[in-house]
């Protein structure tokens, strides 16, 4: 069981998980139909493969006493040729999109182009992907604005990717922006947030190698006190003016509270380190409590 656990969390198999349950919370809330089984799938291996990416630089770089990088030193072969399945994956599945649904994605809205490519330069900023003599940035060594464009990152393939694949696979639908605006600032701040909580497991590290992350800055109990936790109530409080706005019930916005909620007491409970299985579970876990209570929560919502 542990083995299986640590294939999942360290293999970054959940993270994968959590992009699909994300953007099936975005298919309820907005009351659109589901993506294609091949979207998903290419979801998946594509946030497996891209979080997988930071671990397959030389093994020389990871501390040995930090558990996931000692399964990464004893899974190294099978990480190297994973990433390489992933990869022939993902290349395959967006051939299958694109052929079948070449015709609607010529006639794609510019201003979904514009969407798409931002996108697509914040992930590949993440990393430094483009050639050091074109663009030297690397956003993943940027400290504070770390956290923001994680979210951002996320907040965009969950929110806005699944409505633009949408307009692809099956022509026009409607959406309503006030609801499509609100859901994404609702996800890029709780991902945000989750990225903040993160980076503790790697404050040690980041002050030695001088990437000042708001726990660097600020130091632990100020990023817990002076910036999650009133960021977290003042995610509720807008929240909840944004459902009297909408008229939702009592019921719905109960359960949509619980992950804040939720967030709040894991953030309280950050002031002593954790392992880093804490981390990837219990963390990771309130992003899949969110899009769950999501989904549930517009249950209610299409009832009444």
């Amino acid at each position: 069981m542990e083995k299986i656990v640590k294939f999942i969390f360290f293999g970054n198999y959940f993270v994968g998980i959590l992009a699909i349950v994300l953007s099936l919370e975005t298919a309820f809330q907005l009351r659109l139909p589901f993506n294609s089984i091949t979207y998903y799938l290419l979801l998946f291996c594509g946030t497996v493969m891209y979080y997988t990416y930071a671990y397959s630089e030389p093994l020389q770089s990871f501390s040995e006493a930090n558990p996931r990088s000692v399964w990464y030193l004893q899974q190294h072969t099978f990480v190297k040729y994973s990433q390489w399945v992933l990869l022939i994956a993902c290349i395959t599945l967006a051939a299958i999109l694109l052929i079948n649904d070449h015709q609607n994605l010529l006639h794609l809205p510019f201003e979904y182009w514009i969407v798409v490519v931002i996108m697509l330069l914040s992930a590949i900023l993440y990393y430094g992907l483009l050639p050091r003599s074109f663009f030297k940035l690397n956003l993943r060594n940027t400290g504070w604005i770390k956290a923001f464009v994680i979210g951002f990152v996320w907040a965009s393939c969950v929110s806005l990717l699944p409505i633009i694949v949408i307009q692809v696979e099956r022509g026009y639908y409607h959406t309503d922006i006030a609801l499509v605006a609100w859901l994404f600032i609702k996800n890029w701040m709780f991902c945000t947030l989750n990225a903040i909580i993160f980076d503790m497991k790697d404050y040690a590290d980041d002050s030695n190698h001088q990437l000042k992350t708001f726990v660097v800055r600020f130091g632990l109990r100020k990023t817990i006190f002076f910036i999650l936790i009133p960021l977290s109530l003042i995610g509720m409080f807008s929240m909840l003016v944004f459902a009297q706005y909408r008229h939702f019930s009592f019921l719905p916005v109960l359960i949509n509270l619980i992950p804040f909620l939720l967030l709040l007491i894991v953030t309280y409970s950050m002031q002593r380190q954790k392992k880093i299985l804490y981390y990837l579970i219990v963390i990771d876990g309130l992003i899949f409590i969110k899009a769950v209570c999501g989904i549930v929560a517009m249950q209610f919502v299409h009832n009444n």
